[in-house]
């Protein structure tokens, strides 16, 4: 019953968003896809709908963008493999999990890198930013120049509270299909599992996993309080969404289409990163009333795990001397 309600309510929020936008009575002369894995109540999409609204506005009905929220055309992988055909022509992803694709996008995620969010936006609107914009183009898909907020992701729990590092061992966690995690997670010596976001939800329910890591937004948005009881304020990383075109798809609007429509997405995915702070900033309080249990774990003992388990100095060979450079530069502190 819970995921047949949930179902039927995410398809509801869909149609609400598609008919909030087809709001021209002639044909536009471009209508193109916008994909991405989040319910239509999180704030991703609610900004969505306000970049579409004024994107079909100024450009006086010729491009049309329809948004297809939680994950409607597929999961993470199957809707990244569209977006590289061209069957959709817009989807805002995880670097991390875009990572599948383009390796050092995932550079953003390294665990325990940002203390706060003034290091993050300094990071990933400047150099940092600028080299992952770098690499995802070298692989012929078009970022847009500002990162939509996902937030610092915490761990929750269905069966214990997360204290320590050793509390993970044996943990079965819920990961997204990205290395990086599976890594982490493993140098903690949790048993990650990687599933897709669209079967989180049962897999929680259903106990296949023991638990996850997600910003509290989602936790919310997504009702995992339903199926877990803890939560652990590990900040273990900062996760975000890079809006990404198809490069045919984007070269195929005419010149000023295309400024208009980067203009309104990034300008959304500015009001978004405030959205979505503020969320977090009131969800525990939410959470807390919903039934679930909160702890702080000292984060330095999790950095120190990684540390010593050789993580940082692995990834730090994969990613290579440039682009681990960059990052130190920007949260400015040796990683290594």
């Amino acid at each position: 019953m819970k995921m047949t309600r949930r179902t039927m309510l995410l398809g509801t929020g869909a149609v609400a968003l598609g008919a909030s936008i087809r709001t021209k009575a002639h044909a536009a002369d471009f209508t193109y896809k916008l994909a991405n894995n989040l319910p239509v109540t999180h704030p991703l999409n609610i900004r969505l709908k306000e970049a579409a609204d004024k994107i079909l506005e100024e450009t006086g009905g010729r491009l049309k963008i329809n948004i297809f929220p939680s994950s409607q055309l597929g999961n993470d992988t199957e809707t990244l493999s569209q977006l590289r055909n061209g069957a959709t022509e817009f989807f805002s992803l995880s670097p991390l999990i875009l990572s599948t694709l383009v390796p050092n996008a995932a550079i953003s995620g390294i665990g325990f890198a940002f203390p706060d969010y003034d290091t993050v936006w300094k990071a990933m609107d400047g150099e940092l930013g600028a080299y992952a914009r770098g690499e995802i183009e070298k692989k012929g898909l078009v970022p847009m120049e500002k990162i939509w907020d996902n937030g610092f992701r915490q761990i929750t729990s269905s069966n214990k509270p997360i204290n320590t590092p050793e509390d993970l061992k044996g943990f079965k966690i819920r990961v997204p299909p990205s290395p990086l995690w599976q890594s982490m997670f493993t140098a903690f010596g949790a048993a990650p599992t990687t599933i897709n976001f669209a079967e989180v939800y049962t897999a929680l329910s259903t106990g296949t996993v023991d638990g996850q890591e997600n910003p509290l937004a989602i936790a919310s948005t997504a009702k995992l309080y339903e199926v877990q009881k803890h939560c652990a304020m590990t900040n273990h990383m900062w996760d975000g969404f890079w809006m990404l075109a198809n490069k045919q798809a984007w070269e195929t609007l005419p010149e000023d289409i295309r400024e208009i429509a980067a203009k309104h997405l990034n300008e959304s995915a500015i009001a978004q990163r405030t959205d979505t702070a503020k969320v977090n900033d009131t969800v525990r309080e939410q959470l807390t009333q919903s039934g679930m249990t909160f702890t702080d774990p000292d984060k330095a003992a999790f950095r120190e795990t990684l540390r010593s388990a050789g993580f940082y100095a692995e990834w730090k060979g994969k990613f290579g001397d440039e682009a681990w450079a960059i990052l130190e530069k920007a949260v400015g502190t040796s990683l290594g």
